[in-house]
């Protein structure tokens, strides 16, 4: 019984077997028909028959062209491609083409119908130029007939090559095999101007029919130097707009910097012991800084200290708040900012609180003395120039635009425009960051931890970037990936370091800095040298207490007010020191050598304070909703294909 079942299982098993070949899907016959011109245009004709059974290949096949080759330096150049005609059967079928890295994909069939099982016949025709190589001594055609990249076995291929009347062949070569072999199982029979190629095995997926055919020199048309001008353009369209908008938006930010962004010339800076055109300390904080720095908190602090100077408010240090007091005193016109922040303090009923449950009060308080500051002085000491930065933008979405849409950007190209923006702007941070950490009246402790801070930060950045550089460089496709990534780059650059280079301060700004600066460097002065100021006044309270408020602003409140400690410990022996207590602070007591410390670091950490206050921001995700010989899959042409 044992060997009867085993019996019949055979029998089963042999008659199934020609049914499990009958399922394959294959290409049982593969002809190309290929006419070349005597300007070298190629007119390719593919005629597949594929076995069909409704698992990979159920609407059509598609067939990928490569639109791309390498030239001699190894660059990406472009060929001419034209579909003409895609057939079923013998019959017109609907088809689609999309773009795919380097070349072009072309579907046979539709989505809404199914093809029977069976064996169907697909026609390709299509033209395709920049196909034929010149060499010194001759010309070539180098074709990949069917590509390497098919997903099913090819029974035979076959190759019908006609060539220009009159030409003659001086060699034939055939390649068979995968990408890169050169195996030579194929034959080639030349008959007067065809030459018929032909495999003498199966095709497996993945492996290729490549033909070579030597022609005498002269016997193809050499593309003439317009044609030639036209394809490098177009092989290089990439990074000629991106040269070019570099170029473009270097001209425009060079010509509106010499125009509107040139700083005026400086004067000769000379120390001073009052502010120029006896400004107040916060409007020298604005001048100083071109506009407000962190918000305008500093000037804020320092308007808050003036005003406690000249007696209209009295400041409670509490540690972990400070008490803003209004005394009642009026009859003086005071400047913009104060006038702004003695509002927000009587409309708090005449004490203001600044600490974190008041956070809603004081950000309204410092929009208040913004805005009205804003309102007074801008355009007046410096110009931002905003509209010609905005004009530089423009200019630059404009060519990344177009970089996009007549670019012809590969899936591959598509990091060395992605990756410079970001670098550029990191850059350009960082070197704005340098620039106004290093400019000119900064202090030398700023000076001094800006070049650690920032040495330390450029080392992180470049050994980042580097690496992410050096990994491009070694990807990179193609020579033109390069400079495009360069041009790029250089465009997000200049964008970055003309937005901090193409504002201006107006003459009269100009003159205030240099005032300015002559303070700064009063108040940073060591004591001998200033006691050798002619003119100079004595240090006094009075004189130390006027000044606070600018040293504030100007961000070296501990300088000064080191130098008015050693003056009171000086004074009397030490007793100027124990019996000072300015009338406008309530806090800690002085003692000899405490005094820095108190009041200069109340005065500096003023501003911190006002910010700690503050109401957190809301969160973003928050809701109220070769040279080595040919080989198979060589040459031009080529692809490969599948079904879907």
């Amino acid at each position: 019984m044992r060997r009867l079942f085993a019996a019949l299982a055979l029998v089963t098993f042999v008659l199934a077997a020609p049914r499990v070949a009958a399922a394959e899907e294959f290409i049982s016959a593969y002809h190309s028909v290929i006419e070349l011109a005597k300007d070298g245009t190629l007119t390719v004709t593919e005629t597949i028959t594929a076995n069909v059974e409704g698992n990979r290949i159920r609407r059509g096949i598609y067939r990928d062209f490569p639109l791309t080759f390498a030239d001699e330096r190894n660059g990406r150049s472009k060929v001419d491609f034209n579909l003409l005609s895609v057939e079923r059967d013998g019959d017109e079928e609907e088809y689609r083409t999309e773009s795919i890295s380097g070349g072009i994909r072309i579907y046979t069939g539709s989505a809404d119908v199914l093809l029977p099982h069976g064996e169907h016949t697909f026609q390709i025709t299509y033209e395709t130029s920049r196909q034929i190589r010149f060499f010194d001594d001759h010309d070539e055609l180098y074709w990949n007939v069917t590509g390497t990249e098919w997903a099913f076995p090819i029974e035979e291929a076959t190759a019908t090559v006609t060539l220009p009347e009159g030409v003659k062949v001086e060699a034939l070569d055939v390649f068979t095999g995968g990408y890169g072999a050169t195996e030579k199982d194929a034959r080639a029979v030349e008959e007067g101007d065809e030459i018929f190629f032909a495999t003498t095995r199966r095709l497996r997926p993945q492996e290729g029919l490549t033909v070579a055919i030597k022609l005498p020199k002269g016997s193809i048309e050499r593309p003439t130097s317009s044609q030639e001008n036209i394809w490098w353009l177009r092989d290089h369209m990439t990074v000629v707009i991106a040269g070019s908008g570099l170029l473009l938006v270097l001209l425009y930010y060079g010509r509106a910097w010499v125009r509107v962004g040139r700083d005026p010339a400086r004067g000769v800076m000379v120390p001073r012991w009052d502010p120029p055109d006896g400004v107040s300390p916060a409007l020298v904080n604005y001048i100083d800084n071109k506009g407000f720095s962190g918000e305008g908190w500093t000037a804020l602090s320092a308007a808050a200290l003036n005003l406690a100077v000249k007696g209209h408010v009295i400041l409670e240090d509490l540690k972990n708040a400070v008490v803003i007091t209004a005394t009642g005193k009026n009859g003086e016109k005071l400047p913009t900012g104060e006038a702004a922040l003695m509002k927000a303090v009587d409309a708090a009923g005449g004490k203001l609180t600044i600490d974190r449950a008041n956070g809603k009060k004081i950000q309204a308080a410092g929009s208040g003395f913004r805005s009205a500051m804003e309102r007074e002085h801008r355009g007046k000491y410096y110009r931002a120039n905003t509209g010609y930065v905005v004009g530089g933008i423009v200019l630059s979405v404009a060519t990344l635009a177009a970089l996009f849409v007549f670019g012809d950007l590969s899936e591959d190209s598509v990091p060395f425009v992605i990756v410079p923006v970001f670098l550029a702007v990191f850059i350009s941070a960082f070197a704005v960051s340098v620039g106004k950490s290093l400019r000119r009246g900064s202090s030398l402790a700023r000076r001094i931890l800006s070049i650690v801070v920032l040495a330390f930060i450029g080392f992180v950045l470049f050994t980042v970037f580097s690496s992410i550089l050096a990994a491009l460089v070694f990807s990179a496709s193609a020579p033109g990936d390069l400079p495009l990534f360069f041009a790029i780059g250089g465009i997000v650059l200049v964008n970055g370091l003309f937005y901090y280079l193409m504002g201006a301060p107006t003459p009269l700004g100009t003159r205030m800095m240099d005032g300015i600066d002559g303070l700064r460097q009063y108040l940073t002065l060591a004591e001998k040298d200033r006691l050798n100021m002619q003119g100079a006044p004595e240090m006094s309270p009075r004189h130390f207490e006027t000044l606070l408020p600018y040293a504030v602003a100007l961000g070296v409140e501990k300088p000064w007010s080191e130098t008015f400690e050693r003056w009171l410990l000086a004074a009397s022996a030490g007793a100027a020191a124990a019996a000072y207590q300015p009338s406008w602070y309530h806090g800690d007591s002085f003692g000899p050598g405490s005094f820095t410390d108190t009041i200069g670091g109340f005065a500096g950490s003023m501003a911190d304070t006002m910010t700690s206050s503050l109401p957190p921001p809301p969160k973003s995700s928050s809701s109220g909703f070769s040279s080595g010989g040919g080989f198979s899959g060589g040459g031009g042409g080529g692809g490969g294909g599948g079904g879907w």
